[in-house]
């Protein structure tokens, strides 16, 4: 029997530009199109458990705006219910802007808006959501809110995951009431306290192994091309990413975690789960935009039947 999902979280309205490199410092460069899409981690991978065939509720802020409406309309195309998205006077629904370079490489600054008013009073008028099943965090919200958001999930039986995004160093209380850390290279290193953006993948293994001692029960790392690690302090396994043609990288690890939380919504083992999060990514990537490039059920399963690097095909 499949379990619901919870997802507390940002929704942002992205102002999308793409062009040949990022700039520098100071550097003007002309952009090669435009688009607006809808976006916010929490927003998209709401959207991406709810495309991908999960139950799937979704709290937090927007402005009384019509990006905020707007947003809210992308959330129910998904099949996400979207009645606990509350609307907020006097603040603007929040904005990133991207730019997005030739091979899918993206720099991101984010305006938080109403997603910065998301508060712990927000959740006991939402106590309902809060039962046994599967609850995703992010960090594009106030950091209290998202210890109170983990702390009430684990009180009530649900399994969480936090994907400890925007980078940035975390409180031991909080990772203690996480089920599942999923950290990319970057997040990883914040959270030992080390600088740097890549992690060579014969380092993941320790990497994860110290994210462990941090109160998490389980991490994945998120390594981009060079696919996933797994690690429960037991078991360990590399998942290799599927081999595609990466015009966007932006939401791959929203995606990433929808689809991974929809797999073990629906009971799947790990082993499974993470090949699943892995098509349905690797598909993200091949187009532009977060939630424009989220794929179905359909198409990730079709690529999963392609692919021999999990022993299926």
């Amino acid at each position: 029997m499949t379990v619901p999902i919870v997802v507390i979280g940002s929704l942002n309205m992205d102002f999308v530009v793409q062009m040949p490199r990022l700039p520098e410092r100071g550097q003007t460069l002309c952009g090669e199109g435009f688009q607006m899409l809808p976006g916010g981690k929490g927003a998209n991978q709401a959207c991406a458990a709810g495309r991908l065939g999960g139950r799937v509720r979704m709290l937090g802020r927007v402005g009384a705006d019509i990006f905020g409406e707007q947003l809210r309309l992308s959330l129910q195309s998904a099949g996400v219910d979207a009645g606990m998205v509350l609307a907020t006077e006097g603040t603007a629904t929040g904005v990133a802007l991207i730019f997005v370079e030739s091979g899918g490489q993206n720099m991101i600054v984010i305006a938080a808006g109403a997603n910065g008013k998301l508060s712990p009073e927000d959740l006991l008028s939402a106590q309902a959501a809060f039962a046994p099943g599967l609850l995703l965090l992010q960090l594009e919200t106030p950091l209290e809110t998202v210890a109170a958001a983990a702390a009430l999930g684990k009180s009530r039986g649900m399994t969480v995951l936090l994907d400890p995004a925007p980078a940035q160093a975390l409180r031991r209380n909080l990772l203690e009431h996480v089920d599942l850390l999923t950290p990319n290279e970057t997040e990883a290193l914040a959270l030992l306290g080390r600088p740097g953006r890549d992690l060579p993948l014969a380092e993941a293994g320790k990497i994860a192994r110290e994210l462990l001692l941090l109160g998490p029960r389980s991490v994945i790392l998120k390594l981009g091309s060079k696919g996933a690690w797994w690690t429960d302090g037991v078991r360990d396994r590399h998942f290799p990413a599927i081999p595609v043609q990466a015009i966007d990288a932006t939401a791959a690890g929203d995606t990433f975690n929808g689809a991974l939380a929809v797999a073990l919504a629906e009971g799947k083992a790990m082993e499974e789960a993470i090949p699943f999060a892995n098509a349905a990514a690797a598909l993200s990537v091949t187009r532009l935009g977060a939630q424009a490039s989220i794929p179905d059920r359909e198409e990730t399963e079709r690529l999963l039947r392609t692919t021999s690097l999990y022993g299926q095909k």
